[in-house]
């Protein structure tokens, strides 16, 4: 008798350990989990009753976005400004590259030499300007040519374009202003660069 009761009572502990050991979370799922969508990209189960969480644990429904990849919050601005189609530079942001020279020459008279080394395709020298609060001196491309085989003082241009410079006399030494070039296409859009400096 002592046995049977014996074994009733192991019995009946093992039916409790079995039970509470059971009755923790499992796999399976209970029928509302199971009447949800399952979301087969990421292998969670989506219940409709409850907001969608995205894998870092935030709310996904607040961010109507979210699905989308970046959120608002997330994205940077300097990458977006990247992406953006740019407009194409304006006239005046093309590259115009002369270079002066004011080395002094073993020659009589006072000059500096010039050479335009990078232009806008399509553009062509069109005049050049000495400005300063003394004087004032204008030439244009033709002009300066023609001074090239005169030797007359201002800008020239000789041996075919070869040798371009600007001749001034002794009372303009020391002289500081803007020397300028005007650059034209056939359209007739005009580029202009300039230059401070002192005359040597």
């Amino acid at each position: 008798m002592n046995n049977k009761k014996y074994i009733y009572l192991i019995s009946t502990l093992l039916v409790l350990l079995l039970t509470s050991a059971c009755g923790g979370p499992s796999d399976t799922k209970s029928p509302e989990t199971q009447a949800g969508s399952t979301d087969t990209d990421q292998g969670n189960v989506v219940d409709p009753e409850t907001p969608a969480t995205s894998q870092d644990g935030t709310d996904a429904s607040a961010d109507p976005e979210s699905n989308q990849g970046d959120s608002e919050a997330t994205k940077d601005p300097d990458q977006e400004k990247q992406n953006e189609i740019q407009d194409p530079p304006a006239e005046g942001d093309q590259q115009i590259l002369i270079v002066i020279d004011q080395t002094p020459k073993p020659i009589t008279g006072n000059s500096f030499d010039f050479g335009v080394t990078k232009l806008p395709e399509g553009y062509s020298l069109s005049e050049m300007e000495w400005k300063s609060d003394k004087t004032e001196i204008k030439s244009t491309f033709q002009e300066a040519i023609e001074h090239g085989q005169t030797g007359e003082d201002g800008f020239y241009i000789s041996g075919n374009g070869q040798f371009s410079g600007f001749i001034y006399p002794d009372g303009m030494k020391g002289e500081e202003g803007q020397v300028l070039f005007r650059f034209i296409d056939e359209q007739g859009h005009e580029l202009t660069w300039e230059k401070t400096l002192t005359l040597k």
